[in-house]
C-alpha cells in the first residue's frame, strides 16, 4: 500500500456534494445486475429506514441500499462505486450510537444482513469463522451446547452484527474480565475500496508482522468492507454468582466498584443502574427492583465452582462496608438471566419515561473518577433542564448517560447537544476519553482535536489513506478532515512544545 502525501485539511466536514443525479439510473441498474432486483432498495420510503443509526440527531438517506450475499458480490459493488465515483459504506443492524451508519453525502449503502453464515466452528483450536452479518448472539447460541461462547456481549447483542462490532470495537458488560472485541478477533477478510480482497490474521495466534487486524478493528468502516471474521471462542465458565447491591447514594455505589477492583478481584461484570433507569426497567419487567434506591449495582463473578462462593462473599462484604443497604443474590439461572435481561434491555424500556427521543453518550473515565463524572452529569442535567438517566459499564469506567428529549423540538436538540458536549469535555478533563465502544462516527468529530495533536491526526489520516486513498469508503467519519494527508514532519514541526505526538 502506498501512503499519499497530499496536504490535510482539518475541521468539520459533514457536508459532501450529493451524488450526481444523472448517474443514478445507471448505478441502480448496475447494482440490480450484481445482486438481483430483490437485493436493491431505491424508493424514498425504503431509504428513510437507513438515514441514520441509533444516533437519530443526524440523518441523511443513501441513494441506494444493496444487499450482497457473498464477498464476490461486495467486490463487484465496490468496483461499480469506483467506476461511478460515488461513496459507499457498510451497515449491519444499525444499532450503533454515534452516527457511524449515517451515509454522509448519500451514495451506496452496503447492507450486510444477508452475509449471515457461521462458516466454521472449531472448539479444539478455539475459533470460529463468521460472515459480517451474523448477529452476535447467534454465535453464542450455536456454541452453547459445546460449552463455549463468544465473550463480547454488547447490550444490543440480540440485534447487532459481528461486522458492526468489529467496526466500533464493541464492549459489553462482561468485557470487564474478558476484554473488548479486539481481544477476540483473530483475523478479518476485507474488501478494499479498489475491489481487492485482503485477509489479515487468521486462526493461528500471533502472526508475524504488523498487527493490521488490530488496526482494522475499531476503524469504523473507513478502511474497507469487512466480509468475514475469525473470532476467538471462550470456554463457558463452570459457575457464576450474580448479586444485586442496593444503594441510597450513587457515590457509595461507585466507591464500591473501586474497592472491589482494588481488592484484587476482577468480576465478570459490574453494571450500575440509577434511580431513573430503575423506574423504567421495573415498569417493563416487574423484577422487584427497589424504586426508592439511588442506584443498584449488578455484580457477577464466574469461574470454577471451587472458591467461587468465597469470591462472591468478598464482594458482598465490600458492598456492605460501603453502605449498601442490602445485597440480593440471584437464586438459580432463571433469576440470573432475568437480571441480565433487565440490564441488556434497559435502553428499550426508556420509552416508558415519556420522552420520544434519547441520546446515549459513551464517555470513559478512570473508575476512581466515577463519583466526579456522575456529579457533573447531574449538574449538567440541572443546567440544561434535562432528564438524564444512567446505566453503564461501571467496572471499566465506561459511562452511558441517556439524555431524554423530543427531537421534533429544535431548542431541545440544541440543549441536548450542548449537554452532551459538556459531559464529554469533563470526561477528557478527568483523564478519560469520549468513547469506549460507540465510536466517533459523525457525532464526536469535534472532540478528536481535543484528544490528539495535529501530528496524531496527520498519522491517522495517513493510515486511513493507505487503505482508502480516495476517501470514498465511509467518508467523513471518525477523523475531522476533509480528506488527504499531511507530511508528518511538517505537522510535528508545528506541534506546540510539550505536546507529545502519539506515533
Amino acid at each position: 500500500m502506498t501512503l499519499t502525501d497530499a496536504p490535510a485539511t482539518f475541521g468539520h466536514a459533514h457536508d459532501l456534494p450529493p451524488v450526481d443525479a444523472a448517474k443514478l439510473p445507471r448505478l441502480i441498474e448496475r447494482m440490480r445486475a450484481i445482486v438481483g432486483p430483490d437485493g436493491v432498495l431505491t424508493s424514498r420510503a425504503e431509504l428513510a429506514v437507513y438515514e441514520c443509526d441509533g444516533f437519530t440527531v443526524e440523518k441523511n438517506p443513501p441513494n441506494v441500499v444493496v444487499f450482497p450475499e457473498s464477498t464476490a458480490q461486495v467486490v463487484e459493488i465496490v468496483k461499480a462505486c469506483a467506476a461511478f465515483d460515488v461513496p459507499f459504506m457498510a451497515r449491519g443492524a444499525g444499532t450503533s450510537l454515534a452516527g457511524g451508519c449515517v451515509p454522509v453525502g448519500g451514495g451506496v449503502m452496503i447492507g450486510t444482513s444477508r452475509l449471515k453464515k457461521i462458516l466454521e466452528v472449531n472448539v479444539r483450536d478455539r475459533y470460529a469463522v463468521v460472515e459480517a452479518g451474523v448477529v452476535n448472539v447467534w454465535l453464542t447460541n450455536q456454541l452453547k451446547p459445546l460449552g463455549y461462547h463468544y465473550a463480547p456481549d454488547p447490550s444490543s447483542q440480540g440485534a447487532c452484527t459481528l461486522g458492526g462490532n468489529v467496526a466500533t470495537n464493541s464492549g459489553g458488560p462482561h468485557t470487564l474480565k474478558y476484554g473488548v472485541t479486539v481481544n477476540h478477533v483473530l483475523g478479518v477478510e476485507m474488501v478494499l475500496p479498489d475491489g481487492r480482497v485482503v485477509v489479515t490474521g487468521g486462526p493461528t495466534e500471533d502472526a508475524p508482522g504488523y498487527d493490521l487486524t488490530g488496526a482494522i478493528v475499531g476503524s469504523e468502516g473507513t478502511f474497507g468492507i469487512v466480509t468475514k471474521v475469525w473470532v476467538r471462542v471462550t470456554r463457558t465458565p463452570e459457575a457464576q454468582r450474580t448479586l444485586l447491591a442496593v444503594f441510597d447514594s450513587i457515590d457509595d455505589a461507585t466507591d464500591t466498584i473501586s474497592a472491589i477492583i482494588g481488592a484484587g478481584i476482577v468480576p465478570a461484570a459490574l453494571e450500575l443502574l440509577d434511580k431513573t433507569i430503575l423506574g423504567a426497567v421495573e415498569a417493563a419487567f416487574h423484577l422487584g427492583f427497589p424504586l426508592d434506591a439511588a442506584a443498584v449495582l449488578i455484580m457477577e463473578v464466574d469461574g470454577l465452582e471451587v472458591g467461587l462462593q468465597d469470591e462472591a462473599d468478598r464482594i458482598e462484604a465490600i458492598a456492605l462496608a460501603h453502605h449498601a443497604r442490602e445485597v440480593r443474590k440471584a437464586n438459580g439461572e432463571a433469576e440470573r438471566l432475568a437480571l441480565w435481561k433487565a440490564r441488556k434491555q434497559a435502553f428499550g424500556t426508556i420509552g416508558r419515561l415519556g420522552f420520544p427521543s434519547y441520546c446515549t453518550q459513551d464517555g470513559v473515565v478512570p473508575r476512581t473518577k466515577l463519583p466526579q463524572i456522575l456529579r457533573h452529569i447531574q449538574a449538567t442535567a440541572t443546567k440544561y433542564d434535562l432528564l438524564i438517566a444512567n446505566v453503564f459499564h461501571a467496572g471499566d469506567g465506561n459511562i452511558h448517560p441517556v439524555l431524554l428529549f423530543d427531537e421534533r423540538v429544535p431548542e431541545q436538540v440544541t440543549r441536548v447537544l450542548a449537554a452532551s458536549a459538556a459531559i464529554l469535555d469533563e470526561c477528557i478533563a478527568l483523564g478519560g476519553s469520549v468513547t469506549g465502544e460507540h465510536g466517533i462516527g459523525v457525532e464526536k468529530l469535534d472532540f478528536m482535536p481535543k484528544l490528539f495533536t495535529p501530528a496524531d491526526l496527520a498519522y491517522f489520516v495517513r493510515l486511513r489513506t493507505a487503505f482508502n486513498p480516495t476517501n470514498r469508503c465511509s467518508p467523513n467519519k471518525m477523523l475531522p478532515t476533509a480528506g488527504g494527508c499531511a507530511e508528518p514532519s511538517t505537522v510535528i514541526a508545528q506541534t506546540k512544545p510539550g505536546r507529545r505526538a502519539s506515533l
